[in-house]
C-alpha cells in the first residue's frame, strides 16, 4: 500500500469511485481510494438505481445530465460493458394545476440547459404507461432520458478506469483516523498503515459523521430505511412489447420502474423512520433492516388505485435499507466548513442516478478551485452551525414524506422550526409577521392583514401581492422597519486590515474611518465569488458585511487568504442583528431616538458610526438596499428589543410601518441590485455581471490573472434587466429566454416592482442580445411572454433618495 499519495477518498460506493475516477480525469493520477469492506458495500449496493434527468435547478439537470453522458459511455464500453437501460422514459404525475404549472417551470428551466422534458395530459400518460389509470389525474412531466443502471457493475467500471489512469483501490481497508499537519496536509491512518495525502474525501455514505468525528467535524446527514419491492410477472408488461417507463407519483408517495417482466416499487410512506440515530454497527455491510411492510400499507393502497394490475401479482423479495438525507435533500458536495484540503461527498438520497455528476463536479473543485457550474446548491457550507443530529433527522422525514413534491416559491415547511430566532422573533409574529427561513434564522416575510390570512402556494404573484405593495408604499412615502437577522459580520483587524482587503477584493476599498464601501471578491478563475460591505468603524475595526447564506463560505474564503498578512478575524454573525430604517421620514425617526447629528451633511450616504438608538449601543450604517433614504442600525441581540421598542414609539409620529422580505426583495428589484447566489454566480466575470465600476485592473487581487484570461477571450454572457409583459406570473430564477425558438439566456431573479408598476426580472443572456430595447419572449409556466431589455435601475435612477 502507497504511503504517500496526492488526495486519498474514504468509500467505495458510487461517490467515492465517481471522485476517484473523475480526479483521474482532471490530472491528479496519483490517487488513493479505501474501502472498509468492498466496492459497493453500503448504500450502493441496494439502491433502486434510477436515472433521471429532472433536477430542481440548472446546476443539478447539468451534473445530471453529465451522469447519463458518462453511464452511456460506460454502456458502449466493450471491454466492460454497464447494464444500462437508457432512454425507457419516466413520467412524474400531477393531480393539481399548482402541480403541473411547477412542471412546466422546470422544462422551461432544463431547456436552458439543452434538455428537453414534455409536460403532457393525463391521457398521454396512460398511453405511454399503459398500466396506470387515470383517476384523479391531471397529467405528468415526461423524462425522455430516464432509465436505471446496474450500481454494482457500474462502480466496478469506475474503479478500473481509475486504476488504469493510475489511480489505486485498497479494500478491507478501515480508516482509524485522521490527522491534519501545519501545511493543511494529512494522514490518513488505517488498519493496514498511514497514507500521507494533500487533499482527503469523505465519500462515506451512511458512515459519514464516523470519518468527520476523526476531523472534529459534523456533517448534516441522517439516514432513513427505504423499502421498495419486486413483483413477479406481470403480463400487462409482458404483452406491451417494450419497456415500462419509470414513474414517480407525488399522489401516493411511490415510484416503479420495470425488473425483467415485473415491477420494482419503492415507497415514501408518511410513518417513516430514520436509522443509525445512535450508532451503526461496524458490521453492518451488505445488509439490510427487517422487513417492515406495514408501515407502507397507506401508501400500497394508492399505488393498486393507480396500477390495478400490481393487486393481482406476489411480492418476489423486499429490500429495507438506509438512505442518506440532507436538511434540504440535496447533496452535501465540495469543501468541508472550517477545514483545509477536506472535501466531502455525501447526504447522496439519489447516489445513483447522480453520482457521475457529483464526482465530476468535486473533482473539479478540488483540481482547479471551482467547477464548471456555481455548485452553492450542493454546497456543504450552505448549512451552518443549526445543523445539528435533531433537526437534519427532522428534516429528513419532512423530505422522506415529501420526495416527489416539490418546494413551491414563498414555501417554508415546519420542520424543525424555529432553529434561530432574535428577541424580536415573538414580537414580530404578536405583530402579524409570517416568517420565511433565512441560513435558519426565521425572518419575516410579510405582515398579515389578518391572523386568517393565508397564501395559496403556487407559481403565479399571490395573495400578498396587495400586502407587500402596501409595505413598500409606506417605505416609499413615510417610514418603515424591517429586521435583517443573521447577517453575516465579520470583524477585520489588525495593522494589515486594509491591505488585506485591497489584496482580496477586485475593486476600491474604502479606507478613510467612518466611511462604507461595497466591494466584490473573485476566485482564481476571475468570477464572482462574493460581495460585501466594507465599513470602517470610527476608533474601531473595519466590519466585513455579506449575506446571511455566506457565513462560513465566506469566512473560510478570507481565512484562505490571510497568510502572510498580520490580521485577525472574528464572526460578530450571531452576536448582532440589523435593524433597517427606511423611507423619506427614517431620519427623523432616528433622530428622534439618537443624540447626534444626523444631518445630511453630517452624516451623508455611506457613512458609518457608533451611537444610541434609545439605551441600546448600535453601529449605524447609512446604507439602502430599498433605494429609498435608510440606515442599517446594527444592534447586539441582548438589547435589540430596547432599541426596537425605542424606534417603534418614535415612529408613530411619522406613519412608520413593518416591513418584510418580500417588500425588500421587490424594492431592490427595481433599483438593479443583484443578490449572491441568485444573479451573483461564479459563472460569471464582474464585466459579464455588469460591476464594471468595482473592478480596478490598475491594482493587485485574487483572481486578476484569471479575469485577465477572460477578458481575452471575450464575454460569453451578459446580465441584464428585464420587463416582462405579465401582471399575473413572475418569471421564476432558470426560466429560459428565448428569441426565434432559440434559448439566449436564462432568469436569475424575478418579482414585481410596486413602485414603478413593472414585472421586472434578471437574466444572463448572450451579449448580442443584451442591448436595452431588444426584445423576447420568456417561456413562462409553458407560455411565450413578451419581454424586452430596459436599463437597470429603474426607479430613482439617479439614486437621489439615499443621498437625500
Amino acid at each position: 500500500m502507497k504511503t504517500q499519495t496526492r488526495a486519498v477518498v474514504i468509500g467505495g460506493g458510487i461517490a467515492g469511485c465517481s471522485t476517484l475516477y473523475h480526479l483521474t480525469q482532471e490530472g491528479w493520477t496519483d490517487v488513493v481510494l479505501v474501502e472498509r469492506d468492498e466496492l459497493t458495500s453500503g448504500t450502493t449496493w441496494h439502491s433502486a438505481a434510477q436515472v433521471t434527468n429532472f433536477g430542481m435547478n440548472q446546476t443539478m439537470v447539468g451534473l445530471k445530465s453529465h451522469s447519463i453522458a458518462l453511464y452511456q459511455e460506460l454502456r458502449d464500453d466493450l471491454d466492460y460493458p454497464v447494464q444500462y437501460n437508457h432512454g425507457d422514459g419516466g413520467i412524474r404525475l400531477a393531480n393539481t394545476e399548482a402541480q403541473m404549472d411547477g412542471y412546466r417551470h422546470f422544462a422551461s428551466m432544463a431547456r436552458g440547459m439543452g434538455v428537453e422534458f414534455e409536460v403532457i395530459d393525463a391521457a398521454e400518460c396512460a398511453r405511454r404507461h399503459p398500466l396506470i389509470s387515470t383517476d384523479n389525474l391531471l397529467g405528468g412531466l415526461w423524462d425522455g432520458n430516464d432509465g436505471d443502471i446496474d450500481p454494482a457493475s457500474l462502480c466496478q467500471a469506475l474503479a478500473r478506469r481509475a486504476r488504469k489512469a493510475g489511480a489505486e483501490v485498497y479494500r478491507q481497508t478501515n480508516v482509524t483516523g485522521l490527522t491534519q499537519h501545519k501545511d493543511d496536509s494529512w494522514t490518513v491512518h488505517t488498519n493496514k498503515g498511514d497514507i500521507d495525502c494533500e487533499v482527503v474525501v469523505n465519500a462515506c455514505g451512511y458512515r459519514v459523521n464516523e470519518v468527520g468525528a476523526m476531523m472534529g467535524v459534523h456533517h448534516p446527514v441522517a439516514s432513513m430505511e427505504h423499502q421498495y419491492f419486486v413483483t413477479d410477472e406481470i403480463p400487462g408488461i409482458v404483452a406491451a412489447g417494450h419497456r415500462m417507463p419509470l414513474l414517480r407519483c407525488p399522489i401516493s408517495d411511490y415510484y416503479c420502474r420495470q425488473e425483467k417482466n415485473g415491477l420494482l416499487l419503492g415507497f415514501y410512506e408518511q410513518d417513516c423512520k430514520t436509522w443509525g440515530m445512535d450508532g451503526i454497527s461496524p458490521d453492518f455491510s451488505n445488509d439490510l433492516c427487517p422487513d417492515d411492510l406495514d408501515r407502507i400499507t397507506d401508501v400500497l393502497e394508492g399505488a393498486f388505485a393507480r396500477m390495478p394490475a400490481l393487486t393481482e401479482v406476489g411480492i418476489k423479495n423486499v429490500v429495507n435499507g438506509p438512505i442518506t438525507y440532507t436538511i434540504d435533500g440535496a447533496p452535501l458536495v465540495g469543501p468541508i466548513p472550517g477545514k483545509r484540503n477536506a472535501f466531502c461527498i455525501i447526504g447522496l438520497r439519489a447516489g445513483l442516478g447522480e453520482g457521475g455528476g457529483h464526482g465530476w463536479l468535486l473533482a473539479q473543485q478540488i483540481v482547479h478551485g471551482e467547477a464548471c457550474y456555481d455548485t452553492w446548491v450542493i454546497d456543504p457550507r450552505r448549512f451552518t452551525g443549526h445543523g445539528n443530529v435533531e433537526l437534519t433527522a427532522l428534516k429528513a422525514i419532512e423530505d422522506y414524506q415529501n420526495e416527489f413534491r416539490f418546494h413551491f416559491p414563498h414555501e417554508h415547511r415546519p420542520a424543525g422550526r424555529p432553529i434561530k430566532t432574535t428577541p424580536l422573533t415573538p414580537v414580530l409574529a404578536a405583530e402579524g409577521a409570517e416568517f420565511t427561513v433565512v441560513n435558519g434564522w426565521e425572518r419575516a416575510e410579510y405582515f398579515k392583514p389578518a391572523p386568517d390570512f393565508a397564501v395559496t402556494h403556487g407559481f403565479h404573484f399571490d395573495e400578498a401581492f396587495d400586502v407587500v405593495a402596501a409595505e413598500v408604499a409606506a417605505v416609499q412615502s413615510a417610514a418603515g422597519l424591517a429586521e435583517v437577522n443573521g447577517f453575516n459580520r465579520i470583524e477585520i483587524d489588525g495593522p494589515d486590515a486594509h491591505a488585506f482587503l485591497d489584496h482580496v477584493i477586485c475593486g476600491r476599498v474604502p479606507r478613510k474611518p467612518g466611511k462604507v464601501g461595497l466591494g466584490y471578491l473573485l476566485n482564481d478563475h476571475g468570477c464572482v465569488k462574493g460581495e460585501a460591505t466594507i465599513a470602517n468603524i470610527p476608533g474601531g475595526p473595519v466590519w466585513f458585511g455579506s449575506a446571511a447564506a455566506a457565513e462560513w463560505h465566506d469566512m473560510d474564503w478570507l481565512e484562505a487568504h490571510a497568510d502572510g498578512f498580520d490580521v485577525s478575524l472574528r464572526s460578530l454573525t450571531n452576536d448582532h442583528t440589523i435593524l433597517v430604517l427606511a423611507g423619506p421620514k427614517a431620519r427623523d425617526v432616528l433622530s428622534a431616538v439618537s443624540r447626534g447629528d444626523w444631518s445630511k451633511a453630517a452624516f451623508p450616504w455611506l457613512s458609518v458610526r457608533r451611537a444610541f438608538v434609545g439605551i441600546a449601543p448600535a453601529v449605524v450604517m447609512s446604507v439602502s438596499f430599498s433605494g429609498e433614504l435608510a440606515y442599517e442600525i446594527h444592534v447586539p441581540n441582548n438589547q435589540l428589543y430596547a432599541a426596537y421598542l425605542a424606534l417603534r414609539a418614535a415612529g408613530d409620529a411619522h406613519g412608520l410601518r413593518l416591513f418584510g422580505a418580500r417588500a425588500v426583495e421587490s424594492m431592490r428589484m427595481e433599483k438593479g441590485y443583484l443578490h449572491w447566489k441568485a444573479d451573483l454566480i461564479t459563472e460569471f466575470d464582474p464585466f459579464e455581471t455588469g460591476l464594471d465600476r468595482f473592478v480596478k485592473m490598475d491594482k493587485t487581487f485574487v483572481g486578476k490573472a484569471g479575469l485577465e484570461a477572460r477578458q481575452a477571450r471575450g464575454v460569453s454572457r451578459r446580465l441584464v434587466s428585464l420587463r416582462i409583459d405579465s401582471t399575473t406570473t413572475p418569471a421564476h430564477p432558470g426560466a429560459s429566454v428565448m428569441q426565434d425558438g432559440a434559448v439566449v439566456g436564462t432568469v436569475t431573479s424575478g418579482d414585481w416592482g410596486h413602485r414603478v408598476g413593472m414585472n421586472l426580472a434578471y437574466a444572463f443572456v448572450q451579449p448580442e442580445h443584451s442591448e436595452q430595447g431588444t426584445e423576447f419572449t420568456v417561456d413562462i409556466l409553458g407560455h411565450d411572454v413578451g419581454a424586452q431589455v430596459i436599463a437597470p435601475g429603474p426607479y430613482d435612477p439617479q439614486t437621489t433618495h439615499p443621498r437625500s
